[in-house]
């Protein structure tokens, strides 16, 4: 039974970036009804992530104003566009920033999630299908933000961009598996692999470089070394599984070489979570030769440049990127759910703070003081 809002464009709060560095104002918008191969979703549950920040901001990249921003967030099918067989009305789902096709070269490799239909695109403010936005006010268009545009009571998304996921799972906490926790997670148990008893390093512990730690004590590693420069971070860390935290301010000698005296010649993985490329450098060099593998996960400035001696790779070192944690997000993210719902995931320990949609300013400032790790914003409101 189709539901009785189908077909129809739908009215509803949505909390647009009108321009760069402007509090969120929440205005009635018109979404229009989903096209061929796209979904509408009702919004339940929304996280605020630092490139929502980032975008917000408009630092560095080309400014795309008015937006919806958001692409963390867990919510339930609302309608389905024209050729859409694998999701119906009311089933549970995570939109995602990236997508899974199924039909690409990506899609059909075991090794690869970077759909080449579906891949990340930050200046796209439309639709594939059309080039046209769902969103207006008054008739005129409001951009999309990463093909979610999840800070809207409802929003449309390609349906290869939204997983689903077990109705049992509570929206407000398997939401922040949308984005950064996957990231990281995904970091060490898929791209890095370290094997139980191991020693990693993670440089950075922001929300995905904890999640990179939550993911090396799943695997069982013995040592969790946590690099940061805010030695406030320290507590917060131990409930990740770091045994040791090590601030590179206090040292003279480069942190590498602290490492490497720390750990009997340096660590079986390092995953770095910066996007600071002297950090990368240093996570790299920080792996032990003849089996360590080093994995970037911070998206540096475009223009910076990694150097190391080539000796470093002919002493067996290995360096590997990741995207997304290397999960295919429609195959992939259900799993993860699964994973929390075994309490084998612990995702409380990400959400420090709630607010209101009316709030989701507030979520904004608790980043920007370095605050919060995971702020969830009920836009449901119940």
């Amino acid at each position: 039974m189709a539901s009785s809002t189908a077909g129809q464009v739908i009215k509803c709060k949505a909390a647009v970036a009108w321009e760069a560095g402007e509090p969120l104002k929440i205005e009635e918008v018109e979404v229009a009804p989903p096209q061929a191969m796209e979904v509408r979703i009702k919004v339940h549950y929304t996280a605020l992530c630092r490139t929502d920040l980032y975008f917000w901001e408009a630092k560095g990249q080309t400014p795309l104003f008015p937006r919806i921003l958001g692409h963390e967030a867990a919510g339930v099918i609302e309608s389905v566009g024209e050729g859409v067989t694998d999701l119906k009305e009311g089933d549970s789902v995570l939109p995602v920033f990236t997508g899974e096709c199924g039909e690409c070269r990506h899609c059909k490799s075991e090794e690869s999630n970077m759909c080449d239909l579906l891949r990340i695109n930050t200046d796209r403010g439309v639709m594939i299908n059309d080039g046209k936005s769902r969103f207006s006010i008054n008739g005129k268009p409001i951009y999309h933000f990463l093909g979610t545009s999840t800070f809207s009571e409802f929003t449309v998304a390609h349906v290869g961009c939204v997983a689903k996921i077990n109705p049992e799972a509570p929206l407000d906490k398997v939401c922040i598996l949308s984005c950064g926790v996957s990231t990281g997670m995904g970091a060490t148990l898929n791209v890095a692999k370290p094997k139980k008893g191991s020693t990693v390093a993670i440089f950075g512990l922001g929300g995905v470089g904890l999640a990179a730690a939550e993911g090396a004590r799943i695997a069982g590693a013995s040592r969790i070394i946590g690099i940061d420069l805010n030695s406030d971070r320290v507590e917060k860390a131990k409930l990740f599984g770091v045994t040791e935290f090590i601030n590179p301010k206090d040292h003279e000698k480069p942190i590498q070489e602290v490492i490497a005296e720390r750990t009997d010649g340096g660590v079986d993985s390092s995953i770095e979570c910066t996007g600071n490329v002297k950090a990368m450098i240093q996570a790299f060099e920080s792996c032990h030769d003849g089996w360590g593998v080093a994995v970037l996960v911070g998206v540096p400035h475009s223009d910076a440049v990694f150097a190391t001696s080539p000796l470093n790779f002919l002493s067996e070192r290995t360096l590997k990127g990741t995207f997304f944690g290397n999960y295919k997000p429609r195959s992939d993210l259900p799993g993860l759910v699964e994973l929390y719902l075994d309490k084998k995931l612990e995702l409380e320990k990400f959400i420090t703070h709630e607010v209101s949609f009316e709030n989701i300013n507030k979520a904004f400032d608790y980043m920007i003081k370095g605050e919060s790790l995971r702020c969830v914003i009920n836009v449901i409101g119940n």
